[in-house]
């Protein structure tokens, strides 16, 4: 992690790109971490997190958004502390009634162990975590349920998906015909407002160049909305190497099922080709991710490079 000054009651475990960043949040009263990253990692984060507390139990969890790499080691950690979870309310009926398909996980060709919840955050609401007073604010666009979590005092943003330093997450409901890109313009306007002398996102090192972040995300924004499959490439090409990740080899054929029967790849490749040139697609966006290191280019598939984590 970058030299960023944060307080002492904080503390990131910055991840690979299968896994979100964790925060962990220590006072006197409570124990807490901000997302858990994705499920093959569990046993990591836990480890991690029993390593920083040193004896003490995980009071609660807290969920910024429910994609596979932000609560896929909730179950795990539950049953190891019996820890209390609050959740995003929007996604209050869908994690009810485990409905995968309203949680998105089988649709992106990902996997989240069942995990229950205690109570639900939404905007507006103020909770104490570190010994510090988070805002929740809504952060619509990458998901439509997603939060974020602001402290005036230290100007520390939990900033989720919503900002990196150098962009932000797929604009998921665009995918489906739903708005997605007008709700992220209202984030980072919201961003903009803020004072803010350090963002840690959901994925990368935290930063403190605020203006420069978000001069980026704009202008990835506007790239993005001037022609939609754009979003719908990013997309496939962005679950396509998470899923190399977490398998670390893929035939095409595998590739080819994988688009058919998972809803999200599915809907993002029609955006892009008829069905029946979905072979020819896959092909071309393995060629350019393997000229940019993300894999490495097989006759027969795809592999996960040697230094991914």
């Amino acid at each position: 992690m970058s030299d960023i000054a944060l307080p002492a009651s904080l503390r990131v475990f910055e991840r690979g790109w299968l896994s979100s960043n964790n925060i962990l949040l220590v006072d006197e009263e409570r124990t807490a971490l901000v997302d858990t990253g994705y499920a093959t990692h569990a046993e990591q984060t836990v480890a991690l997190v029993q390593h920083a507390l040193a004896g003490r139990a995980l009071d609660t969890i807290v969920n910024t958004h429910l994609h596979s790499d932000h609560c896929g080691g909730n179950a795990r950690l539950q049953t190891q502390w019996r820890s209390e979870t609050l959740i995003p309310a929007a996604s209050e009926h869908a994690v009810r009634a485990w409905d995968e398909a309203r949680l998105t996980f089988g649709a992106t060709g990902q996997t989240c162990e069942r995990f229950t919840f205690t109570d639900t955050l939404a905007p507006g609401m103020r909770l104490k975590l570190g010994g510090i007073d988070w805002d929740v604010i809504g952060a619509p666009g990458h998901d439509p349920d997603s939060l974020m979590l602001y402290a005036s005092e230290p100007r520390v943003l939990i900033s989720a998906d919503a900002l990196w330093e150098h962009g932000f997450g797929v604009i998921f409901p665009e995918l489906e015909g739903g708005s997605g890109f007008a709700e992220q313009q209202a984030v980072l306007d919201a961003i903009a407002r803020l004072d803010v002398a350090t963002v840690i996102p959901g994925h990368g090192a935290p930063f403190s160049d605020v203006g420069a972040a978000l001069e980026r995300a704009y202008s990835r924004l506007a790239w993005l909305r001037a022609d939609p499959s754009r979003n719908a490439k990013n997309a496939l090409k962005v679950l396509i190497v998470f899923k190399l990740l977490e398998v670390r080899a893929m035939r095409f054929a595998a590739l080819e099922a994988m688009l058919a029967d998972a809803a999200i790849l599915h809907a993002a490749a029609q955006q892009l080709a008829p069905q029946s040139a979905w072979p020819t697609l896959l092909r071309e966006l393995a060629g350019e991710l393997a000229k940019s290191g993300a894999l490495v280019l097989r006759e027969d598939g795809i592999e996960a490079p040697a230094h991914a984590a």
